[in-house]
């Protein structure tokens, strides 16, 4: 109803393929089935908030950064050059996600959308096994689905509205959220319409993250190399757009001696800071 309720009438007209007129009625109608509209105090947000819960990344340096572990209702967006272990932090997120919440997890399914062919179940039985959880019973709880392009990408947050009916979802990855948009969408007369499809996406991820309590774990690449028209070479890719909408901002890189550095850039209520971790057999570690 909540969902019906903020649609635009555009949006549900094409979706419902009605006229625009009878979708304002129907969005009217839910509004006030839902009672949205209306200001509310921060007490009561408050109230609301102590449903959030916290999944750890398996470095308690990692954890502190983060105020405790992700959080969920939210986006957080790692992004960072090639080699800077977002993919293998996304892999022990969804492993950690199926653990008890005594331990970190939120004892829930995972769902994760792979737009690079990178999801690799072997490393997933290796998390597992370090864990002492069952690799089988793990795999068995990760959803994946193969996203072809920016079209296929965005139907496939529908059908995971659809499998959180039946699943406790409490995690979604997207890795990665750029890419594909970034294939299709080239030059800078495309740029405008790529912006307000990713609008849109985010929303609709924003959207699942709300309804399911869920922390949403998206990766996102950067611009390729410096020089006079892209600036600094770590700006994540998306502008705008992707940086109002993720909750959670955070700049993966290389260290020394095999270490990674994860660095909190943007966050509503947390400071700035840095974690040092590594990425060994055994997952993400200290």
């Amino acid at each position: 109803m909540m969902a019906i309720a903020v649609a635009s009438p555009k949006d549900l007209a094409e979706t419902c393929e009605i006229g625009e007129k009878k979708a304002m009625d129907i969005i009217e109608g839910a509004k006030l089935c839902a009672d949205i509209g209306g200001f509310e105090t921060g007490d009561s947000i408050l109230e609301r908030r102590k449903a959030v819960t916290k999944l750890t990344t398996g470095s308690k340096a990692f954890d502190e950064l983060m105020g405790g572990g992700l959080e969920s209702q939210s986006i957080v967006e790692f992004f960072g050059e090639f080699g800077s272990c977002k993919t293998q932090v996304c892999f022990q997120l969804a492993v950690n996600a199926t653990l008890p919440e005594e331990r970190g997890g939120l004892d829930s399914e995972v769902i994760m959308i792979d737009t690079e062919n990178t999801f690799r179940p072997e490393r997933i039985i290796q998390m597992s096994n370090y864990l002492g959880v069952d690799p089988e019973d793990t795999l068995r709880k990760i959803h994946v689905a193969r996203a072809f392009n920016s079209q296929h990408q965005i139907l496939l947050v529908d059908k995971a509205i659809e499998l959180a009916q039946t699943k406790k979802i409490r995690l979604m990855i997207v890795d990665s959220l750029t890419s594909h948009f970034r294939a299709e969408y080239l030059g800078r007369g495309a740029l405008a319409e790529r912006q307000q499809v990713l609008n849109r996406h985010m929303h609709d991820l924003l959207n699942f993250a709300t309804l399911n309590n869920a922390v949403i774990a998206v990766t996102n690449q950067v611009a390729a190399k410096p020089d006079a028209f892209f600036g600094d070479p770590t700006r994540p890719i998306g502008g705008h757009i992707v940086g109002h909408t993720a909750t959670f901002r955070l700049y993966l890189r290389k260290g020394k001696a095999g270490k990674r550095i994860a660095r909190l850039i943007d966050s509503p209520n947390l400071p700035e800071g840095e974690a040092v971790f590594s990425v060994t057999e055994d997952g993400i570690k200290d």
